[in-house]
């Protein structure tokens, strides 16, 4: 079944938003905490998985400020039981250099990732912006475009009049393809459109894609409905157009007219990898979520994708 971010806590009723931070370095849950009360947030706090999991069970949140490295049950593990039991938003905090842990915590399913250390007031702006996405436009109108349809009140998806189970951001990557067919957009432009963001980790984007054509796509190492436009990014066509992909992923994606092993070719990412690699927004010099520092960039996109 989709899922459904609405009824999930106190923000549902007209109250403020209810958020659970699980950290087990109480400097981090405390700073965090103020700045989210003072944010107009109530705020529950958990120091591990097993009492995180406790709290949410009680009293469910709207979003889940979640760390990554909590000892006994890590936050991917917590992550995946709480969305067993319901959907909630999760950012992950982590503060692991390798971009591939932050990539398994979107895989997981978390909404967004703010890396350690970071600024409260970001992740603050981050939780808003998450937070915002949660609710439907006051007056919004579904759309329906070939095999698909949306249903942005209800906040639920249709394959064939089957509905998809979509996260948060899936959702509203899929909503925005929708209403902007036929025109192909650049990772940045996608990160601008559906995260709000200006700047940030621009495999972010490309994880969500190759999560979402796995949802929609009859076969999603031959993308029909999500189209990778080479040196560009993607364009969203209705499935009975019934056109073939001829579509090299920049990205390093697998999709059909991808070359093989030992493919060579200006810009080749790495073996199977040919194209351009796709540049991503940058402050030189900073870290943390949004701001590419060692070991981040399109070069992670590019394995991932």
């Amino acid at each position: 079944m989709q899922q459904s971010y609405e009824s999930t806590g106190a923000a549902d009723a007209g109250g403020p938003p209810h958020v659970l931070v699980v950290d087990d370095d109480p400097t981090v849950a405390e700073v965090v905490a103020g700045y989210l009360l003072r944010a107009g947030c109530t705020v529950d706090r958990a120091g591990d998985g097993p009492s995180a999991l406790a709290r949410a069970h009680t009293h469910r949140p709207d979003l889940v400020v979640l760390d990554l490295m909590l000892p006994g049950m890590d936050g991917l593990e917590v992550c995946r039981r709480m969305r067993e039991r319901h959907p909630v938003p999760v950012i992950m905090l982590t503060a692991r250099g390798d971009e591939d842990d932050r990539i398994l915590g979107l895989e997981r399913g978390a909404d967004d990732y703010v890396t350690k250390p970071f600024s409260p007031r970001e992740l603050v702006l981050r939780v808003e912006s998450v937070l915002r996405r949660t609710r439907p436009d006051p007056a919004p109108d579904p759309v329906r475009l070939g095999r698909l349809a949306l249903d942005p009140a209800a906040r639920l998806a249709t394959r064939d009049g089957t509905p998809l189970s979509l996260t948060l951001r899936e959702f509203d990557l899929l909503a925005f393809f929708l209403r902007h067919p036929g025109r192909a957009y650049s990772r940045e432009e996608l990160m601008r459109e559906v995260w709000g963001w200006e700047f940030g980790d621009l495999s972010t984007v490309t994880v969500h894609i190759r999560r979402l054509r796995a949802k929609i796509e009859d076969d999603p190492a031959a993308p029909r409905a999500i189209r990778t436009v080479w040196g560009v990014g993607y364009r969203f066509e209705a499935e009975e157009t019934g056109e073939e992909t001829d579509e090299v992923d920049g990205t390093g994606g697998s999709g059909p007219g991808e070359a093989g092993p030992g493919a060579t070719g200006p810009g080749a990412t790495g073996p199977g990898m040919t194209g351009p690699r796709e540049t991503g927004a940058r402050r030189p010099g900073m870290t943390g979520p949004g701001r590419t520092g060692p070991g981040e960039g399109d070069g992670g996109a590019d394995r991932h994708a």
